[in-house]
């Protein structure tokens, strides 16, 4: 092989190397620590995608009217191995959530953990690390 034809490889495997890495963020850019949440609602969709897992929940509001929120939760892989599975999880749900709000006020947050109506709590794989986890 010409070595113009190997650099050329090499140079298009370590961008989309640099591509893949950019694409993951980190938890402090999107979410803050210093405001932790706790929420009540019905699973209105579940996403097992990669990198991250993503449950959506309509909460009630104060005023009777609801809102859409997502859960940004670990991957499908690590999710099951802490005892997750899809059937857990059934469209129509009423579950508890705690974790972390969005910096950018958006109705998201980076679960910790979840109570399932049998009073199951199940980790929900959170990037907060350790630091966000012990507060």
């Amino acid at each position: 092989m010409k070595p113009t034809h190997i650099a050329a490889i090499a140079a298009i495997a370590l961008g989309l190397t640099a591509t893949a890495a950019l694409a993951h963020h980190s938890f402090s850019a999107e979410f803050d620590v210093n405001k932790p949440i706790t929420l009540q609602g019905t699973v209105k969709r579940v996403q097992w995608i990669n990198p991250h897992s993503w449950i959506w929940i309509d909460v009630k509001k104060p005023d009777g009217t609801s809102e859409e929120w997502g859960i940004e939760a670990g991957t499908p892989n690590t999710l099951f191995r802490l005892g997750f599975t899809r059937e857990a999880l059934p469209v129509g749900t009423e579950i508890v959530v705690s974790g972390y709000e969005a910096r950018d006020g958006a109705k998201r947050a980076n679960g910790r953990d979840m109570t399932l109506p049998d009073g199951r709590k199940l980790l929900m794989g959170s990037s907060a690390g350790n630091d966000a986890q012990s507060k």
